[in-house]
């Protein structure tokens, strides 16, 4: 068994055995927990009361967060040479076709996102081993897939994120940095929670949400009281 740190020990002690706690308190305690020497993202994970073996219980979307996510987002647009200054100038970070398909063959993959063109999914398609077990691989569903390059750079770059619940039916992301105001946790979170809300299967049955915990990097998870949202 593990010790626990001086810090851990006084960040559990920080948090009210078995209290389930409002979103709001959850957003200010989760700074108070949090003593990293640098800015921790705060994350969030909902258990949900679904099966993901069944296709028709998959939780799967898209949410753009009111505040962003705080991250740099690496963007990657592979396009035709006409849609190569559209990218440049929505803001992404790397933009071509044939060059970088050749660098992600070779194993390159420093980048967060990946947009691409119906028309060139063929060339994509052919990295699927690289880049979906990564979870780099554009889908149409996500809105990586697009003739409307600019505007997916732009909503990826202003906070919208892709999620999707694991095996064990899990959804968690990060819904900003603890540097972030309260509020601005809080209603990113509270964003994140209503889209999962909308996204409930008609085939699941029960308890949709089972639990919603707050966290930051390496800080204990407080959970929150799924009554209060």
């Amino acid at each position: 068994m593990s010790r626990l740190t001086k810090n851990k020990k006084l960040a559990l002690e920080k948090i009210e055995a078995g209290k389930l706690y409002s979103l709001e308190e959850a957003s200010l305690l989760v700074k108070d927990i949090t003593t990293t020497k640098f800015d921790s993202s705060v994350d969030i994970d909902i258990r949900l009361g679904v099966d993901p073996r069944k296709a028709n219980q998959m939780v799967r979307g898209v949410v753009t967060l009111p505040h962003g996510t705080g991250k740099e987002t690496r963007v990657l647009v592979l396009c035709t040479p006409d849609k190569e200054e559209e990218a440049k100038a929505a803001g992404a970070d790397y933009v071509g076709l044939d060059e970088y398909i050749n660098k992600i063959k070779g194993g390159w993959t420093d980048i967060d996102v990946i947009i691409t063109m119906p028309t060139v999914m063929a060339k994509v398609g052919a990295l699927g081993r690289v880049l979906g077990p990564r979870g780099l691989m554009p889908n149409p569903k996500s809105g990586t897939v697009t003739m409307d390059v600019a505007k997916a750079v732009q909503e990826v770059k202003a906070g919208k994120i892709d999620f999707k619940v694991d095996k064990f039916g899990i959804v968690h992301t990060s819904v900003g940095k603890v540097s972030f105001d309260p509020q601005k946790i809080k209603e990113n979170a509270m964003e994140f929670i209503q889209t999962i809300n909308k996204l409930k299967p008609t085939a699941a049955k029960g308890v949709y949400v089972k639990s919603i915990y707050l966290s930051s990097t390496m800080s204990p998870g407080i959970q929150i009281d799924v009554k209060s949202v």
